[in-house]
């Protein structure tokens, strides 16, 4: 029986370096690279798979759910997804990769599935298969890559992080739930007209009775109040700051304390974490 090789790219920075990592040390592997694209993604999530794409030298599939996100928004009585009702991870995301994989599992062959959780991520798990034939695998994790490995692949690659980490701490749909405050704020900033459709869905969706906003306890319309803006880039400030003074300075990694993801400063309320396939 036939063994297929696949990787997923979600257009973030683990999985970008996981892709670049596979393809340097084990080219002897012939991995199918793939994207689930919900339609939703930021435009840099495509520019930097484009790029991504030429340095690997061959195609990246692009893997299309058979209905929409606002099919399934109707499906689910206008519920927006939430982090408890994350129907947008599972139609979007993850059935298009079963429905990809099925054929080969069907025929009683093997897909062994590559995903970026670094050796620095003991808290994450890979993607709990219930098939035998599924066969997950952790690189980073067996070889002992951690998050500054995975900035110094992307850098001794040439392609870098991608633009948006500028900005925002990850990849995926341009409204998603997971999204702090701050990076509403900055979505605002840098895709005005992307954060206009996020309020249109949260104001169709509070007309039909949910009772979910994109961001707990307020609305987008309260949130882009400017003074309110204002209050949510000093708090964040404070985070930074307060968390720059915490780190101790690693002699060997100068610039560790520089390379502070977002997603270490997020306030409780605010959820922080990620769906993995979506932004690693």
């Amino acid at each position: 029986m036939a063994d297929h090789h696949v990787l997923g790219l979600s257009g973030g920075k683990d999985s970008a370096a996981l892709a670049i990592y596979m393809r340097l040390n084990h080219p002897e592997i012939d991995i199918r690279y793939f994207f689930t694209d919900t339609g939703k993604e930021l435009p840099e999530v495509y520019d930097y798979l484009g790029k991504l794409e030429g340095f690997l030298g061959r195609p990246i599939e692009y893997l299309n759910p058979h209905r929409d996100f606002d099919f399934w928004l109707r499906q689910y009585n206008n519920f927006l997804p939430s982090a408890n009702t994350r129907w947008c991870t599972r139609q979007l995301k993850l059935e298009p990769f079963k429905q990809w994989i099925k054929p080969w599992l069907s025929a009683g062959e093997t897909v062994h599935s590559y995903v970026a959780i670094r050796s620095d991520e003991e808290h994450r798990e890979g993607m709990v298969t219930h098939h035998k034939k599924l066969v997950v695998h952790l690189p980073f994790r067996e070889q002992g890559i951690d998050k500054a490995t995975v900035l110094e692949i992307l850098d001794g690659s040439g392609l870098g992080l991608p633009k948006y980490y500028d900005w925002r701490s990850r990849s995926g749909c341009t409204f998603c739930f997971f999204q702090q405050k701050i990076e509403w704020v900055r979505l605002k900033e840098n895709h005005p007209e992307e954060f206009e459709k996020a309020k249109a869905y949260e104001k169709t969706a509070l007309e039909h009775g949910s009772p979910f906003t994109w961001t707990q306890k307020e609305s987008l319309s309260e949130l882009e109040q400017p003074v309110r803006i204002i209050a949510i880039k000093s708090e964040f400030e404070t985070r930074k700051n307060r968390e720059l003074a915490r780190r101790r300075p690693n002699p060997l990694k100068p610039t560790d304390c520089e390379n502070l993801d977002i997603d270490e400063l997020y306030f409780e309320e605010e959820g922080g974490g990620a769906c993995l396939i979506c932004h690693k």
